[in-house]
């Protein structure tokens, strides 16, 4: 039996615990805040709830598989997992509406038919052939195996299978996203379908690989989940997991410190002095701050080519209390597309102010336990942005909070009239919660792109210290973190030999 200390209660981390304390091992969590989740958050108010971190779950094998490997009670018995249909509305720039049904490659079609005209159902459903190529190339060196030692095979090597386009006396293949839409699915609309799944991440469809289509093979294939409740049930669930497997857990204990011990990690110091031993640590910390802990810069490590400097992208959160019952026929998720698709790239780049309305995801979930009684409603409304924009200053939270409302309208029907109360919360909020610097969130892992998109390995160059969670490979998202979970589990237990499940 070890000791295992692991740094912060997020989704990741809790995943991890549970696998440890399954195997045997005596497990304490060390939590810098009062609560667990990460940033599975709920805030609450005059019978209101909402969701303050993601609102929807993606790929809900990764936390059933879970719930199989550490208890008898499935995951279905612990919450109640509800299919979206449809699994987004998209409101277009141009005003044309496209509702997809959820993870029917038929009725996706027929709805793309109907929407956008003869031909643009036909293109889709070839891409996203091409897009499962690309997931069944790579699944397992991106999701369920450790970071490979030789990584920069898959830094250079574009697994998305590009159509040859011609022009004069080149051939060419699409070597990002971007080109992906322009060139393959021909119609600025399914373009925009397409890029959003990578904006939602805070890529940038101009940069990010080719591979990124992935993003939305895996929505399509995979289906649109929501907890009934919030999300904030599922980081629950995964607690008392924790708690059922005796993982023990210390709140508003900050870790300062991973003690070196002639070059492995011994334990952890806390900010009250007080040093806890251990002979392995698990941190589910950003790769920044954990540089800090060690004394070492740990990002940089060989690993990735990722620049811990570089700039990150947030999230910008409207929560909005509303009088009046949500109306027959709303759809829980609408995405409302920016008129101006540049200016708001350009923006999250850093490279202009903010655009006049950036590309929006309304949440509108008809859940009896978010709202005070059926004659009110609870909406998130939200933005990708970049996390150095000063939103405290001068009001500038308050006034980008505006933009949002207005783009909402097109997803919420008097939305201006019903609007009771509104909280804002930027990247700020974030940062305070989960220690993100700068409050970024962090996107699922890609390949190609030099290494760029890649994150930390789940081992570290200091023996006993491990990653897990969304900075770290697999990266962000809620399946990737239930997947770093697994995988520090598996070098743990079996040893740094371990190449994923079979």
């Amino acid at each position: 039996m070890a000791r295992i200390a692991v740094i912060g209660a997020g989704m990741g981390a809790m995943a991890a615990a549970a696998r440890l304390a399954v195997a045997g091992h005596r497990v304490t969590v060390y939590e810098r805040t009062e609560t667990y989740g990460g940033a599975l958050r709920r805030f609450e108010r005059d019978g209101f709830a909402f969701d303050t971190g993601p609102g929807l779950l993606p790929l809900p094998a990764v936390w059933r598989d879970l719930f199989v490997k550490t208890g008898k009670e499935p995951l279905e018995e612990c919450v109640d997992l509800v299919e979206v249909d449809p699994a987004a509305r998209h409101v277009f720039a141009d005003g044309t509406v496209l509702d997809l049904p959820n993870a029917s490659r038929a009725g996706v079609v027929a709805a793309l038919e109907g929407a956008l005209g003869a031909g643009a159902g036909e293109r889709w459903g070839e891409f996203l052939l091409r897009a499962r190529d690309t997931w069944d190339r790579t699944r397992r060196p991106l999701l369920e195996e450790p970071l490979w030692p030789n990584w920069q095979v898959l830094a250079e090597r574009e697994p998305y299978p590009a159509l040859a386009r011609r022009r004069l006396l080149r051939t060419r293949r699409a070597a990002t996203l971007a080109e992906v839409g322009a060139w393959e699915l021909r119609d600025p609309r399914l373009a925009a379908l397409l890029e959003s799944h990578a904006l939602a991440h805070g890529l940038d469809p101009r940069t990010a690989p080719a591979n990124a289509a992935v993003l939305a093979y895996m929505e399509h294939a995979f289906g649109t989940w929501y907890v009934r409740g919030g999300l904030r049930e599922l980081a629950r669930a995964v607690y008392e997991r924790c708690l059922a497997r005796r993982v023990a857990f210390t709140f508003s204990a900050e870790v300062t410190g991973v003690v070196d011990k002639d070059g492995r990690a011994a334990g952890v110091e806390l900010a009250d002095g007080t040093v806890v031993e251990a002979d392995h640590v698990v941190a589910g910390v950003d790769p920044v701050r954990l540089g800090g802990l060690t004394g070492h810069p740990l990002y940089g490590d060989g690993a990735v080519r990722a620049d811990p400097a570089a700039r990150r992208p947030g999230r910008f959160t409207v929560l909005l209390a509303l009088r009046g019952a949500r109306e027959a026929g709303a759809a829980h998720r609408t995405i409302v597309h920016a008129p101006d698709r540049d200016a708001e790239l350009d923006f999250l780049a850093g490279r202009r102010g903010e655009p006049a309305r950036p590309t929006v995801t309304v949440l509108r979930p008809d859940d009896a336990a978010l709202r005070p009684d059926a004659a009110h409603e609870s909406v998130v409304v939200s933005a990708v942005v970049p996390t150095t924009a000063g939103w405290g200053a001068d009001g500038a939270g308050e006034r980008f909070a505006d933009l949002l409302v207005a783009a909402a309208e097109a997803a919420v029907p008097g939305l201006r009239e019903r609007l009771m109360w509104r909280e804002v919360r930027t990247p700020d909020h974030t940062e305070r919660e989960t220690g993100a610097v700068g409050g970024g969130i962090p996107a699922p892992a890609l390949a190609a792109g030099g290494g760029r998109f890649l994150h930390p390995a789940n081992s570290t160059p200091l023996a006993g210290l491990y990653r897990v969670g969304g900075w770290s490979h697999p990266g962000g998202g809620l399946p990737h973190a239930g997947m770093s979970g697994a995988l520090v589990a598996g070098l743990i237990v079996e040893g740094p030999d371990f190449r994923g499940s079979q």
